[in-house]
């Protein structure tokens, strides 16, 4: 019967808690009756209206905190956004250009290849003009290419930044300062 009390008061020393889906046990606390009556009197005294502004500028302060967050989101995406409309438009005008220089061409170059080349046009030997839309298509992709290799740029910087951002946050937590420390933290709940 003696190692059953034992047990029996070995458990009342202890108890489980759950924080957050977390369960262990952990030491009861003893609180002395003082201290106890203490606590409680220091809650009673608390202004219930002091309590309420105090929590509301809390709630402010992080709903403002959150909204900077967003904001600065935000104003990247805008930022990658008008980078891909402005590519897309040079994009656009380019096209339009080469299509334009080709009716021209076909429009001047028709009657005057078959003329001198006999019933085989040959658009490579039309004072070079292939040449040159090809080096403008050319020229045209290789701008978009950079544009799309500075947005990936851009992204990759944010997307390195906000992993930084979260390891920070990881790095931050009480797990992992000294023992007494983390100690402290825990029993300050």
């Amino acid at each position: 019967m003696d190692s059953a009390t034992t047990s029996r008061d070995a458990d009342e020393e202890w108890e489980l808690y759950n924080d957050d889906g977390f369960v262990y046990k952990r030491k009861k606390r003893r609180l002395d009756p003082a201290a106890a009556a203490a606590a409680a009197a220091a809650q009673t005294n608390v202004d219930p209206q002091a309590e309420e502004r105090s929590r509301r500028e809390r709630k402010r302060r992080t709903l403002l905190k959150l909204k900077a967050q967003y904001q600065r989101e935000i104003d990247q995406w805008e930022l990658l956004s008008n980078m891909l409309s402005s590519m897309e438009e040079k994009a656009r005008v380019s096209r339009d250009r080469s299509q334009n220089r080709q009716l021209e061409q076909r429009e001047r170059g028709g009657q005057d290849q078959t003329a001198s080349f006999g019933a085989f046009p040959l658009p490579e030997f039309v004072d070079g003009s292939l040449v040159d839309e090809l080096l403008l298509q050319v020229e045209a992709q290789e701008a978009i290419v950079r544009d799309l290799s500075n947005l990936c740029d851009v992204a990759e910087a944010m997307f390195n930044a906000q992993e930084e951002q979260l390891k920070q946050s990881l790095i931050d937590l009480p797990i992992w300062a000294s023992p007494h420390e983390l100690m402290a933290s825990l029993c300050d709940d």
